[in-house]
């Protein structure tokens, strides 16, 4: 087949799409001056690119496919196919957000407050239809980066990107509003979508990767059980449909194995061994594909 070509986002979102497609098994590289990394897959070709154009260069062909953020789809109005959501960002699994933010001395307490005011955002046609949307008529700049520092001194007002909200707080900015929550999607060109080649390939992408994003949270429970223990330990496991139970070779005895949340393995555990579990072993996962 003809390599589909996948845009991969560069700046900050680039080291966690990275570590991701290696997870789902597509091993990249690239120098520190190079915009085409290297994949392990001779029928991808990736091209390094800033998240705000991908979607614009999907839509029109010159990328097959291509991953970035929701809002850069809004921003750019793109018309492309949304192949699939994959929830990861830079530092968290949470959706980021596009915010109005004021200074903490602000006299500005709602979004009517922004009447015939500057704003400045790197997201100018988002804010802009945010604003129409509300009835309010301000003057929207594009904003280079640095966006936080610009109010109140250049600006009354920013709209920027946030995921945990620590350098708006760092720069005494206080949230106003939120115009957009985005997470991170996997996008095709119509046209590629519909070459069955290409949309196979697109299929592999986006099950390895969702699959990869799966494991994340969740790890692999083995234990030894006592058949007069069984019921009680069985009853204690969450798993992705019901735990494996298999008989050992010593009489009386099973080994229970299951899929759990990471988050619960800590309460998890000391329950499941004053129930009689012994042995029990924690393993992480790479993928789970439903």
């Amino acid at each position: 087949m003809t390599p589909l070509i996948l845009g991969l986002p560069k700046g900050s979102l680039q080291e966690a799409t990275f570590a991701m497609m290696r997870k789902a098994g597509f091993n990249l590289t690239v120098g520190s001056r190079s915009y085409i990394p290297t994949c392990d897959d001779p029928d991808l070709k990736c091209r390094l690119l800033r998240p705000q154009e991908i979607p614009r260069y999907v839509e029109l062909g010159l990328l097959d496919s291509g991953i970035t953020g929701y809002d850069w789809i809004y921003e750019n109005n793109a018309d492309v196919h949304e192949v699939c959501e994959m929830c990861y960002s830079k530092a968290t699994s949470r959706p980021v957000r596009w915010v109005i933010a004021v200074p903490n001395d602000s006299p500005i307490q709602t979004v009517q407050d922004l009447n015939g005011k500057r704003i400045s955002s790197e997201a100018v046609g988002l804010t802009r239809r945010y604003l129409e949307a509300n009835g309010v008529k301000a003057e929207v700049e594009f904003s280079w980066g640095a966006t936080e520092v610009k109010a109140p001194e250049l600006v009354d007002a920013i709209v920027d990107l946030t995921e945990t909200g620590s350098s708006l707080r760092a720069n005494n900015l206080r949230i106003l509003a939120t115009i957009l929550e985005s997470t991170t999607r996997l996008i095709a060109n119509k046209k590629a979508w519909e070459d069955p080649d290409k949309r196979a390939k697109l299929e592999q992408i986006a099950m390895l990767m969702t699959g990869a994003l799966q494991a994340e949270s969740r790890v692999l429970l083995k234990m030894n059980v006592p058949a007069d223990k069984l019921y009680s330990v069985v009853g204690l496991l969450p798993a992705l449909h019901t735990p494996t139970v298999n008989a050992l070779n010593s009489e009386g005895w099973h080994a229970v194995e299951s899929v759990v949340e990471e988050a619960k393995v800590r309460d998890l555990v000391p329950l499941l061994r004053a129930a009689g579990a012994e042995g029990i072993i924690e393993l992480p996962l790479n993928k789970i594909i439903f």
